[in-house]
């Protein structure tokens, strides 16, 4: 990492305790040289790499701000007219901006907020690892038994996950027989057994046109397959447990779960991006930070679009807009809101702005959720 303090030198150091002790005794011997009893610094959360030392920093009552990448980015030709970038020239710019007060203060989650976000961090991860193992397996079926999918509607139903668990290749359904399958399906399901479904797999086992080559590896590649989706699977239940418990904490959950169309995931998610809501003040300080504050554009007589900024949390604006979506379907209030917002007579919105809006609307009724339910536990 490189700092550079205003108008002085800079110093540079390791990403370890080692590193970081040392950038801490260089601010000490700054603040005795220049006879200051308080510092501030001020870092570009790119990356991850910031974290550890903000942790370490505020672990020594030293105050943490962060600056705009975009800011750094469209300043730094201020100075010189030059593009250049270079370590010592971004902790200048970086430097300039912390003393003009161009900054903000990042909040740091703690206790279950901080726990949830990892969670959903891990849930999120999980789940594209699972879907790359699905269309992994679809390749798989594709190539060695594409009529597979004519008799199952999915491969992750009971029966179809068996089957290719004991008879992954049509060559081994052949020889294994219906009645054989039948009996596999027997051992791992107690109904919805069907012997016409044995007998149809066996049938279209023999007219397949499935690949012959490689059949060993084709099995080994489909047993690792099938493990690690199944490993995957328990791991995502788990998270989802462990989420659900967690969220047992905050308050107002039980009351947002009352909304048609919430579900824990979507709960789960955004309470890892805001945090604790206590500490905002009214819901467009929400709608900022999930990126849907709107932007003019005009100048004179010029009127442009008005637009959301999509400035702030993309995680957020991306949760709230995929809920919104099939919440218009089973949410008769929002059902309404939205035909009355496509169709009014006045300043008609188009479908995505209504739902946009519609965004906004949800964010003001959780915040006003969870701020009275905070209010009636303080009493």
């Amino acid at each position: 990492m490189f700092f550079r303090q205003q108008n002085t030198c800079s110093i540079s150091f390791s990403s370890t305790r080692r590193g970081f002790e040392s950038f801490y005794y260089w601010i000490q011997s700054l603040m005795t040289e220049h006879q200051k009893t308080e510092v501030i610094v001020g870092l570009e959360p790119t990356g991850h790499y910031w974290l550890t030392l903000a942790a370490f920093l505020r672990n020594r009552k030293i105050s943490i701000v962060v600056v705009n990448p975009m800011h750094v980015k469209k300043s730094k030709e201020l100075d010189d007219n030059s593009p250049t970038k270079n370590d010592p020239k971004d902790a200048r710019v970086i430097a300039q901006l912390v003393k003009d007060g161009r900054y903000s203060v990042p909040y740091f989650p703690n206790g279950v907020y901080a726990e949830l976000r990892e969670a959903v961090k891990i849930r999120d991860d999980i789940s594209c690892e699972i879907q790359r193992i699905q269309g992994n397996i679809h390749n798989w079926l594709d190539r060695y038994f594409p009529e597979f999918l004519e008799v199952f509607a999915s491969w992750e139903d009971k029966a179809a996950l068996e089957t290719l668990k004991h008879f992954p290749l049509p060559q081994d359904i052949i020889e294994a027989g219906s009645s054989v399958i039948l009996s596999v399906w027997q051992n791992k399901m107690k109904r919805g057994l069907r012997p016409v479904r044995a007998v149809e797999l066996v049938e279209q086992a023999r007219h397949s046109i499935g690949l012959h080559e490689g059949a060993k590896m084709a099995q080994l590649e489909l047993k690792t397959l099938l493990m690690s989706y199944e490993l995957k699977e328990q791991l995502l239940n788990q998270v989802m447990k462990e989420s659900e418990e967690l969220l047992a904490h905050i308050p107002g959950v039980q009351e947002i779960l009352t909304i048609p169309g919430m579900g824990i995931t979507t709960v789960a998610g955004f309470f890892a991006e805001v945090g604790d809501l206590s500490r905002y003040q009214h819901p467009r300080q929400l709608q900022k930070l999930s990126r849907l504050s709107l932007k003019e554009n005009r100048s004179g007589k010029y009127r442009g679009k008005t637009q959301i900024t999509k400035r702030g949390r993309p995680r957020l604006r991306t949760l709230l807009y995929r809920v919104i979506r099939p919440m218009v379907l089973v949410n008769p209030a929002f059902q309404a809101l939205h035909t009355y917002y496509t169709t009014r007579q006045e300043n008609p919105l188009r479908k995505q702005q209504s739902l946009i809006a519609l965004c906004c609307r949800l964010l003001r009724i959780i915040f006003v959720l969870v701020r009275k339910q905070i209010a009636r536990e303080k009493r």
